[in-house]
């Protein structure tokens, strides 16, 4: 790559503060994964409890990018972006002052979905600054704010043991929020590409779209997995290996990270090598180091199995978004909200798969073969219609619009 004419190609203000935007969001968004065993002290909760209360966060999420995806379109990524930052104060204060009960810590958990959203802005506003040769990178450099997710892992059980309250969390949690508000305030400027505002019925005509539902599925498994393996994680560690909550969020942390820096690489590595293929490859590894992790082996062993499993479903976040722009380029807004709320749904389901079996039949081992599965499965739908979207990308007279670098040709 040409580290110059990449710099050049874009505005790099506006990538930076969409990922500072994205990592603060995605800190927040992930807040309750980790205090969820301190927080369990005070209200009391069984497995599938404990899974609804992390994977309330990601439904609210999964929800409101399709709203900050229709805004985007309509009024630009830097507004939308303002505005909800703006609103995600809300769950925090409710948080630091306000909880008193469990009821009410679900409603700030679903709440917290509004920085989940911040993907349907903070990459529209990479994305529309960029050429398409260097949709994978600037996608892949914005959306690495999901290494936000390791400041909560890292921080959070200490700040909470720290200060005797995990509702004081919340309260920190607002500071850093507030200073990327006025960096992207100052910083952000929408990109020279902006496109029509959208009706809804536009959502609609995409959602007819096959590949639209393909990318759902895709994203579902990598980002999804990625977001509910964080989310849950200290959960796991702390009740199949009796860990505390400091040491099961340290433990978590060393898996996010794997997941969180590697995605620019996967970004990257498309690019080079083939948004398909690279996929194809990844959802391998997952379902090999999912497969294994079922036999739930000793702490330092599954630890690494995860690692490795979460730096694939990373890299495939990066992966699936280079294609992305590529198939549907003109609806870039649309689609990144409508495929992030699926892959906020991913998020949402996979602690339900692990927590509610593990209530009803006592062992993580059967929710680890079904997210196995479902990578494979991901892997044969490849496999059964990588050669149409090879040709459909292909425009008349043979001129490729970035199809042969998506398909790796």
């Amino acid at each position: 790559m040409d580290r110059k004419s990449f710099l050049k190609s874009g505005h790099m203000p506006s990538l930076i503060s969409g990922f500072l935007y994205f990592d603060v969001s995605f800190m927040i968004w992930n807040l309750l994964g980790p205090l969820a065993v301190i927080i369990m002290n005070d209200y009391p909760m069984d497995a599938a409890q404990k899974a609804n209360l992390v994977a309330l966060p990601v439904l609210g999420g999964s929800v409101l990018r399709l709203v900050l995806g229709y805004l985007t379109d309509r009024f630009g990524p830097k507004r939308t972006g303002m505005i909800g930052m703006a609103l995600t104060f809300i769950p925090l204060v409710w948080g630091w002052l306000a909880v008193s009960s469990l009821s009410q810590l679900y409603i700030v958990a679903l709440m917290l979905g509004i920085a989940g959203a911040s993907f349907a802005a903070a990459l529209p506003l990479a994305s529309r600054w960029y050429p398409p040769e260097y949709q994978g990178l600037a996608m892949g450099i914005a959306g690495a704010g999901n290494s936000g997710t390791v400041f909560a892992t890292l921080f959070a059980n200490r700040i909470a043991q720290h200060f005797g309250s995990w509702h004081v969390v919340f309260g920190i949690a607002i500071i850093p929020l507030l200073i990327v508000f006025l960096i992207f305030a100052f910083t952000a400027k929408d990109g020279p590409t902006q496109v029509a505002p959208r009706r809804l019925a536009d959502y609609g005509r995409v959602l007819k779209q096959r590949d639209t539902w393909l990318f759902c599925l895709f994203y579902s498994v990598t980002f999804g997995g990625f977001v509910g393996m964080s989310n849950y994680l200290t959960i796991f560690f702390n009740t199949q290996y009796g860990l505390d909550p400091v040491r099961a969020a340290d433990f978590t942390t060393l898996c996010v990270i794997a997941g969180s820096f590697f995605r620019p690489v996967g970004g990257w590595l498309a690019d080079k090598l083939g948004g398909l293929r690279m996929l194809m490859l990844l959802y391998g590894v997952v379902a090999i180091m999912m497969a294994c992790v079922s036999t739930l082996p000793p702490l330092a062993l599954i630890t690494v199995l995860l690692f490795i499993g979460m730096m694939g479903l990373g890299m495939g976040n990066g992966s699936v978004f280079q294609l992305v722009p590529l198939r549907f380029k003109h609806e870039v807004g649309i689609i990144t909200g409508i495929v992030g709320a699926a892959g906020g749904l991913g998020g949402y389901i996979l602690p339900k798969i692990l927590g509610n079996l593990k209530q009803s039949v006592g062992s993580y081992t059967p929710g680890f073969l079904i997210l196995s599965g479902i990578a494979l499965l991901c892997i044969i739908v490849i496999f059964a219609f990588q050669g149409s979207w090879k040709r459909s990308w292909i425009g008349s007279g043979g001129k490729a619009r970035g199809a042969d670098a998506a398909v790796g040709s």
